[in-house]
């Protein structure tokens, strides 16, 4: 798996968001966020992931749609249950994944960080092939940002505690470090 100039993953399936801006000037990208999402909670496939990262989610389709139709965001990829790899960021510009967020005193983690989505929950095991396309793609990823390290690979949990708990208990960090193939200091 590559990355492209432009900061397009090679084999993902493009689905351009408007959920994004530049970067502030000088920013360094330098943090690997993981997310966890379902739409509707709990339920798996459909086109509902898309929809919300592309401003057309319909509040008429699901009545949990009605609270979150209006929100204006995006991570820069997901992977969804299968290992498909949807982007919706170039990875060069800023998604709007992190919301009120800190890092080692840094605020605002959308502005230095890749925002990636599992599609799962909290409590539910990711499937093998999820662990899989997401150790492919973050050693992509820090090959192509060496600031990230496997240091800065953190949970949404871990940058907006007491506000999110993803990607949650179900997710083994274990397994995901040890697929890295990108030496970690």
């Amino acid at each position: 798996m590559e990355i492209t100039p432009q900061g397009l993953v090679d084999g993902a399936r493009q689905c351009p968001s408007p959920n994004c801006d530049e970067r502030p000037s000088g920013a360094e990208i330098n943090l690997l966020v993981i997310h966890n999402i379902s739409l509707p909670a709990g339920q798996f496939g459909g086109p509902f992931i898309d929809d919300l990262f592309l401003n057309r989610l319909d509040p008429d389709a699901d009545p949990c749609f009605q609270n979150i139709c209006e929100l204006r965001v995006a991570a820069h990829l997901l992977i969804r249950r299968d290992g498909e790899l949807v982007q919706y960021v170039p990875l060069s510009q800023r998604a709007w994944h992190a919301g009120q967020s800190e890092f080692q005193g840094c605020s605002n983690c959308n502005d230095f960080s890749i925002g990636i989505e599992l599609e799962g929950t909290d409590d539910l095991p990711y499937t093998d092939i999820q662990y899989q396309t997401l150790a492919e793609v973050t050693d992509a990823i820090m090959r192509a940002f060496p600031a990230i390290t496997a240091e800065r690979i953190m949970g949404h949990s871990d940058i907006a505690p007491g506000r999110k708990t993803d990607p949650g208990s179900a997710f083994d960090w274990g397994c995901f470090k040890g697929l890295l193939s990108c030496d970690s200091p």
